[in-house]
């Protein structure tokens, strides 16, 4: 897969960063317009920008708004574990996170390093993957990036770690694919299991009587993007959890994903979410790696 490189710096400081976002500025700054797709990057008046780590999905450290039933969070030991260990690698040390999930202070302030993208989401975020240091090429170069490659970037190394689930857009290509599939089945399937598959219950059946049943230590860990949801749905009634219209809930949100193995879209993750007869718990019927999403 051809991506573009872009050098420039990581920085930490003033913003919630959790393990699948950071900002980034480039060295130059006008290499923003040469990234490709549909959407352009949006960068703030100093140059940085947000990067979406491409093709992973780590725990919600801060979901939603203020103004739409409140900001809400999965259980924050595993989200700050991979939170922490994006900055770790990256090389910052010395992180100090104030209580509303913003970054008080990073020692050094940034470092360098390269993102290798092929396009910006709708929000103007760059999906990326992400590298440290020296990159493999000269700045603005288009390079082949093949599985060597991949294991390289923060987003290979945060799934091989059980940090964050694998989560396939269309247009990422099936060798990159492949290599992080089989990262979080060796974490999956490691004695003990590493990080979220240790709790992780979005196949097994999370059992779902309100927020606290999803954001406490304690709480259910389950796919990030079906949190999403949940706490989406759960605004409009918080005195009454049940899940009984969930799935007709889902039906609306009009998900376009893919099957593994099967040819047409289904549209609505409705298809692959059971609720049970009490309307309290809930699963989803196929892996996240069996699952790509359309892009938009």
């Amino acid at each position: 897969m051809s991506m573009l490189l872009i050098k420039g710096t990581f920085r930490a400081m003033g913003s919630k960063p959790d393990g699948d976002t950071i900002p980034f500025t480039p060295d130059d700054v006008s290499d923003w317009k040469r990234v490709p797709g549909n959407h352009p990057v949006l960068p703030k008046a100093d140059g940085r920008a947000s990067i979406r780590l491409e093709a992973i999905d780590a725990l919600e450290t801060h979901y939603g708004s203020e103004d739409s039933g409140g900001v809400q969070h999965q259980p924050l030991d595993l989200a700050h574990q991979a939170a922490d260990e994006l900055l770790t690698w990256l090389g910052f040390t010395q992180i100090v996170r104030d209580p509303d999930e913003t970054i008080s202070s990073t020692t050094p302030e940034t470092v360098p390093g390269f993102i290798l993208t092929s396009g910006a989401d709708i929000f103007g975020r760059c999906v990326a993957l992400v590298g440290r240091r020296i990159p493999p090429a000269f700045n603005g170069y288009e390079i082949e990036v093949d599985e060597r490659q991949l294991k390289k970037t923060a987003n290979h190394h945060l799934v091989s770690l059980g940090l964050a689930y694998p989560t396939f857009y269309t247009g990422f290509p099936e060798p990159l694919r492949a290599s992080l599939t089989l990262a979080a089945q060796a974490a999956r399937n490691s004695i003990p299991k590493k990080g979220v598959w240790s709790r992780d219950l979005t196949t097994e059946g999370a059992e779902v009587t309100g927020m606290s049943s999803l954001t406490a230590d304690n709480g259910a860990v389950i796919l990030p993007k079906l949190f999403r949801r949940l706490k989406d749905y759960l605004d409009l009634a918080p005195a009454a959890p049940a899940l009984s219209c969930f799935r007709a809930f889902l039906g609306g949100a009009a998900d376009r994903f893919y099957l593994q193995g099967q040819p047409e879209p289904l549209t609505g993750l409705h298809h692959i979410v059971e609720i049970d007869a009490a309307g309290q718990t809930l699963k989803m019927t196929r892996p996240v790696e069996d699952i790509t999403f359309d892009e938009k």
